[in-house]
């Protein structure tokens, strides 16, 4: 005969948090430190149910129903024992052991939390006391962190040394087991001593859903204060950031860093932004944007999204727009496939070359931070562009490649509206049947097959295919031009014609039709060859725009005013798309795709009309300086032409 056993059942009351487990089920609300609600058990008009997060406990004043989230369970859905813990084992990803009733139960784990917080307000107090505290105080100083967030993070200093965790907490031999089997201390395999994990590192306690703490992450600060291990042998200095190793309460695939901290600021919030390290989450709640969490150094799995969508319908991707940037978005893409049901959205934001989170938010603030946000790609735009990015999708053979990839992948999805219409998609993007791709969906697939664009350089025409970051980006503008972005006037200022449609220059013109048609750039008809004229701005532009459409034949808007904010600034790029608004909206209805296309041709050949007659004039200008002695029989016939070809110019645009 077996059991439950019921280590498992403390170890996952300890997981599962009771505000969560009352709150999808009967609606809280916040009430100081506990939540309240008009009892599920009796009927009521004011609310007399409260739930205590700080206890994990709920009680109703009105009829003295209590008890913890698993006999809220029993008694809301009428469950049994075994049912009950079988349904919160699911929510928290676990799958329930069973053992013979002869098994002895497991040591607890309360000695665990206890001896991990010990921890953290030791390193609280290293990191106001300790002689050697400075070079911490001055590498979070130089982060920008103030007092106030690192103590709403619980950072702390962990000084160098070999055993200081070990002679503060140590003071048995049960304390000193406990350190190791909470991952904070290490047995050396030749001499069987126990050794500090942690040394000369910024701290980061790492807090479950109750706000214990269950691990830490340590940055190495300055190497050349780690000691010598014990006989003089030397040790390297470490990795730069390190993890608490897997323990009974702390397992680093199911958890997030920063998450407690965001519920606290609002227990559901719109959406949860996953970056990439400690310090983006802290920087970016110490300018106010308090909805930030990290892997802890594992890839963005299942289970950690899973956690995620417990709180949240909406999750926000943010990463660096560099190799390793797209390599990471690519396995979260595959990880968060299993877990799309239908009502809930992922996006992809990739950020500057260069730029993490907690450059860029000190950098443009955290307005401009969150404007960023709404230029993520919706998931299904970034599946296709992932999916098609090395394939030349032009071709049936292109197509097929497409299909034979992605079916599979797809496949992966949960039954549901979003994955009917995710195979209607590819269905329409290759031309195939349903009942085609269906054929496919059993064949290995993985985005991680793709060959990176370093090894093939196919364009892909693909309009979906949209990074705010490029792979090759086009050159930036020369510094003066990126120092002050140019001005543009406010569309509702812009001058109009007779029948109220905004007049641009060739320049403007040009550069706002391209980023409504893209695809006229690769017409063979059409002539971008542009003259060099750095002190025009916005001819500056539309070459930048130019590069950037030769680079990535498939970029989008979205992509193309990404990389817009990330040159000229956030002002400039609202500009920009005012203007492609207002423009189209005059235009669209009045003007056919031929309209647009010679409208194009038109803009492009005035620009270089324009600069050719602009260096007649100069070259006229120079002429005209000299007296006519002093001119040659050669100089004295292109002073003819040149009279001649500014009498016709002043005529014609009579």
């Amino acid at each position: 005969m077996s059991r439950i056993p019921q280590h498992f059942i403390d170890d996952l009351l300890n997981r599962i948090d009771i505000v969560e487990v009352v709150d999808s089920r009967v609606k809280l609300r916040k009430t100081g430190k506990n939540y309240s609600a008009c009892c599920p058990f009796h009927k009521e008009k004011t609310p007399s149910f409260t739930v205590s997060p700080d206890k994990q406990f709920y009680y109703c004043f009105g009829c003295g129903a209590s008890g913890t989230a698993l006999s809220f369970l029993m008694e809301y859905e009428h469950l049994g024992f075994v049912e009950a813990i079988e349904n919160l084992a699911g929510s928290a990803g676990l799958s329930v052991p069973r053992e013979e009733l002869s098994a002895a139960p497991q040591k607890s784990q309360q000695n665990l939390y206890s001896i991990l917080a010990r921890a953290k307000t030791y390193y609280e107090q290293q990191l106001a006391e300790h002689p050697q505290r400075r070079d911490a105080v001055t590498y979070l100083k130089n982060r920008g962190l103030t007092g106030a967030v690192a103590r709403e993070f619980g950072l702390g200093y962990a000084p160098p040394g070999w055993d200081n965790l070990l002679v503060k907490l140590g003071l048995n031999e049960e304390d000193r087991q406990l350190l190791a089997e909470s991952g904070m201390a290490i047995t050396n395999e030749e001499s069987g001593r126990l050794y500090d994990r942690f040394r000369h590192r910024i701290m980061f306690p790492i807090l479950d859903l109750r706000g214990r703490v269950i691990g830490f992450g340590g940055r190495i600060l300055n190497s050349d204060k780690e000691p010598q291990a014990a006989g003089g042998k030397p040790r390297g200095a470490g990795p730069k950031y390190l993890n608490s190793p897997e323990t009974a309460v702390f397992h680093k695939g199911r958890e997030l860093y920063g998450l407690y901290q965001a519920l606290q600021q609002q227990r559901r919030p719109e959406n949860l932004l996953v970056v990439e390290g400690y310090m983006d989450v802290i920087a970016l709640a110490q300018f106010g944007i308090h909805n930030a969490v990290a892997t802890l150094g594992t890839a963005c799995g299942e289970e950690h999204l899973k956690l995620a969508f417990r709180h949240t319908s909406s999750i926000v991707f943010c990463f660096d727009g560099d190799n390793a940037g797209r390599k990471a978005a690519k396995r979260a893409l595959e990880n968060a496939l299993p877990v799309m049901t239908d009502g809930r959205k992922i996006q992809f934001l990739f950020l500057p070359e260069g730029q993490d989170p907690d450059s860029l938010v000190r950098q443009i603030g955290p307005e401009r931070f969150s404007q960023q946000l709404n230029l993520a790609l919706p998931l299904e735009d970034f599946f296709f562009m992932a999916v098609a990015e090395t394939i030349d999708t032009r071709t049936m053979e292109g197509r097929a490649h497409m299909s034979k990839l992605a079916a599979p992948l797809l496949n992966r999805l949960p039954s549901g509206v979003f994955r009917e219409l995710m195979f209607a998609q590819l269905a329409q993007r290759t031309g195939l049947s349903l009942d085609v791709l269906m054929e496919l969906i059993h064949e290995p697939a993985s985005l991680a097959e793709n060959p990176q664009p370093s090894e093939i350089r196919q364009p892909n025409p693909s309009p979906s295919s949209s990074y705010i970051k490029a792979e090759r980006l086009p050159p930036r503008p020369p510094e003066a031009s990126r120092a002050e972005p140019p001005r543009q006037p406010q569309t509702s200022q812009l001058p109009r014609d007779t029948a109220g449609r905004i007049k641009l220059s060739p320049a403007r013109l040009a550069l706002t039709i391209l980023l409504e048609t893209p695809e006229f750039l690769h017409r063979n008809e059409v002539n971008c060859d542009l003259p060099d004229d750095a002190t025009n701005s916005e001819l500056t532009q539309l070459k930048t725009l130019i590069h950037l459409l030769r680079d990535r034949p498939g970029a989008s808007f979205h992509s193309i005013l990404g990389y817009w904010g990330g040159i000229y600034g956030m002002e400039a790029q609202k500009q920009l798309t005012s203007l492609v608004a207002n423009h189209f909206l005059d235009e669209a209805r009045r003007r056919s795709a031929y309209d647009s296309l010679q409208e194009l041709k038109d803009a492009l050949a005035r620009i270089r009309q324009e600069e050719q007659l602009r260096r007649q004039a100069e070259e006229l200008a120079e002429l005209n300086r000299l007296q006519l002695h002093e001119l040659d029989d050669t100089q004295k016939q292109r002073l003819r032409e040149l009279l001649t070809l500014k009498q016709q110019t002043r005529l014609s645009k009579q």
